[in-house]
């Protein structure tokens, strides 16, 4: 009983923070087109909702054909430290850098920077009665998470991501 309150508690904490922390904050038009790490120009992935869930885990598909959410500190890179580039989960498009990744505190990874403007898109989010800005993928439009403006400098931006929105490539002499 008591670590079901807990939870409850906890959640309302996160989702009152989060409605905190956006305000202000306005989607802003994605610049630029989809680029490789090598500069090449990304054509878009379009795939049925079966192709989906013939390739991703059912959580994958969940959070990033579905919108959905992972719980806080239990993603496999939100306490990531290697060195590296961050890719999309659902088409391999490169998103964030190690380089710009922070630690928030929120139990997702965080970044206070896209590797390339181009990559992602931000949507205005209104569901669960707050208004917030979604960050999806630009090649596939899989949901990544969400950004919010309390992140460090130099953009004082949050882009904060679920971990199984990802895919992460340890640094070599490529990246």
């Amino acid at each position: 009983m008591i670590f079901r309150l807990f939870s409850v508690f906890l959640a309302m904490t996160v989702v009152l923070s989060c409605n905190q922390a956006q305000a202000g904050y306005e989607a802003r038009e994605t610049k630029g087109p989809i680029l490789s790490l090598d500069g090449d120009t990304l054509n878009r992935v379009e795939k049925s909702e079966k192709e989906w869930k013939a390739e991703l885990s059912p959580h994958a598909f969940q959070v990033l054909r579905q919108h959905g959410t992972e719980r806080a500190f239990t993603g496999n890179l939100w306490n990531n430290k290697k060195k590296g580039i961050y890719l999309c989960g659902g088409c391999e498009a490169p998103l964030f850098s190690s380089k710009t990744k922070f630690r928030s505190g929120t139990g997702w990874p965080s970044y206070y920077e896209p590797i390339f403007e181009g990559n992602i898109i931000e949507k205005t989010d209104l569901s669960y009665g707050m208004k917030r800005v979604e960050v999806l993928c630009a090649r596939c439009d899989g949901h990544l998470g969400h950004v919010f403006p309390d992140g460090p400098e130099p953009t004082g931006l949050r882009y904060c991501i679920n971990s199984v929105s990802l895919k992460f490539q340890e640094k070599n002499n490529k990246n």
